[in-house]
């Protein structure tokens, strides 16, 4: 059986500051993606850097805390 873990990010955008927050399986690999601008929500602002990781062993677990940050400001975590 293969085990994955479960992952919630955020990145912050060098350029102007912003911040984007993601669920992954992988999340180095997802910034490098952000940073080659595949992602089209944040290919504008890029490079981005790795701020935070939050590790599940649920993808359930992840998916509810990736929708209840991406309610709140950065400010306010």
């Amino acid at each position: 059986m293969v085990f994955f873990m479960h992952y919630v990010y955020i990145i912050k955008s060098k350029v102007d500051g912003s911040f984007y927050k993601g669920y992954s399986t992988d999340p180095v690999l997802r910034l490098h993606f952000h940073n080659e601008g595949r992602s089209p929500y944040t290919s504008n602002k890029k490079p981005w850097e790795l701020l935070a990781v939050l590790c599940f062993s649920s993808k359930t677990d992840a998916l509810q805390k990736d929708k209840k940050i991406k309610k709140y400001n950065l400010k306010s975590l």
